[in-house]
């Protein structure tokens, strides 16, 4: 009795049902790559289509740490929740649309524990796909996602966890930086292709530095290569975690992140991420000093009985020294205002009053490379087998 075979890695598809006609994908123009000057000033290009308003646009975003931080729990629960229309991190709502999730480094069992975990009760949507194993970006695994693409043209997100399992063999004779730079130009065609943010998960550098875009693994040819760079680091303080954020579209900022234990899910903090990340002392001084710009020590102690006078002078005066706080010359104090500080600040705007971004499918500033045989090949891929 011989043992069935071992089928090759692809995207497979569990059929819920009676499966419809197959219909042909939808037709995708090649956007447009070249202008004259006034052309180009002339043309009217809409917003960038966000997966998480503020954070994800569509492109190819990073999203490194380190081992054992929390990305698969983070990047899971944004697939949740894009997937459903909810909120991400609790805080931002999204809209709701199909989103592939290639967990490529779980059995279906764990990836089933840690979801009912994420739902806590609640019912998985039927957006989400769930994938444990794909071919490589070279192997075929470009076309396996170009074809549930183009089977869900709705979709609005790819998960790839991690990154190191699709890029595949570096092309011989070419340097570091290059290989890095093709393996995510792979997922760069296919989002700009289709107008979506995939997400690729990847690690950094064991060793730390003040420039957090230095700490992803590899060249640089992968931050350069990729639209955005999130990097989720531990934290100390009331924090679990700050998530750095970096991009073409999306703007420089910071935000504190909380790990709830009980259900796996990051949670979105109020206020800038240095408030959480600094001793309680000094948090309640930054909440007052933000409400009442122009405070003495005095004031603030009159608002904080667990602290006396003395101590909230020399934290005050060391926070200046610090650039936590700035101090006039009558000793009143005032709000750090520098560049970094505005960039946290709207990490309030977003958990307090969202805004969902205005979608749309195609900007500028594609690849040269032609992608109109995505659609073709997945299609050809679709009929031996597709996501």
């Amino acid at each position: 009795m011989n043992a069935s075979p071992i089928p090759p890695l692809h995207l497979y598809s569990v059929p819920s049902g009676p499966q419809p006609a197959p219909t042909a994908p939808p037709v995708r123009e090649r956007p447009r790559t070249a202008w004259t000057a006034d052309q180009l000033m002339a043309a009217e290009f809409p917003e960038p289509k966000w997966a998480v308003p503020g954070i994800l646009a569509e492109g190819v975003s990073l999203l490194a740490g380190p081992p054992k931080v929390g990305k698969s729990w983070l990047s899971l629960g944004l697939g949740l929740s894009v997937a459903a229309g909810g909120h991400a991190f609790d805080s931002v709502p999204v809209k709701g649309g199909p989103v592939l999730y290639l967990a490529l480094e779980d059995t279906p069992r764990r990836l089933q524990g840690r979801m009912g975990k994420l739902l806590g009760g609640q019912k998985a949507p039927a957006g989400l796909t769930l994938v444990t194993e794909c071919p490589p970006f070279p192997q075929g695994g470009s076309e396996a996602i170009a074809g549930w693409l183009d089977r869900n043209p709705d979709a609005r997100m790819v998960v790839i966890d991690v990154f190191a399992k699709m890029r595949g063999q570096a092309p011989q004779g070419v340097s570091a930086y290059d290989a890095d730079y093709v393996a995510v130009g792979y997922a760069k065609r296919i989002a700009d292709h289709y107008g979506i943010a995939v997400v690729l998960v990847h690690h950094v550098r064991k060793m730390a530095s003040e420039d957090f875009l230095t700490e992803v693994s590899g060249t640089n040819g992968i931050a350069g290569a990729a639209d955005a760079t999130l990097v989720l680091k531990r934290a100390r303080g009331q924090a679990d975690g700050i998530l750095h954020v970096t991009g073409r579209d999306v703007n420089e900022a910071e935000y504190a992140l909380q790990f709830q234990e009980a259900s796996g899910a990051w949670h979105l903090l109020d206020g800038p991420a240095s408030d959480h990340t600094i001793g309680d002392t000094r948090a309640a001084i930054l909440r007052h000093v933000r409400a009442n710009p122009g405070a003495k020590p005095k004031d603030i102690a009159d608002v904080l009985p667990q602290v006396d006078t003395d101590t909230v002078r020399r934290t005050c005066s060391r926070m200046a020294a610090d650039g936590q706080l700035t101090k006039d010359g009558s000793g009143r104090y005032y709000p750090d205002t520098d560049t970094r500080t505005q960039a946290t600040q709207e990490v309030s705007q977003l958990s307090d009053c969202p805004v969902t971004m205005p979608d749309q499918h195609k900007q500028s500033g594609q690849l040269e490379t032609e992608l109109s045989g995505l659609s073709d090949r997945s299609a050809r891929a679709g009929q031996q087998g597709g996501i």
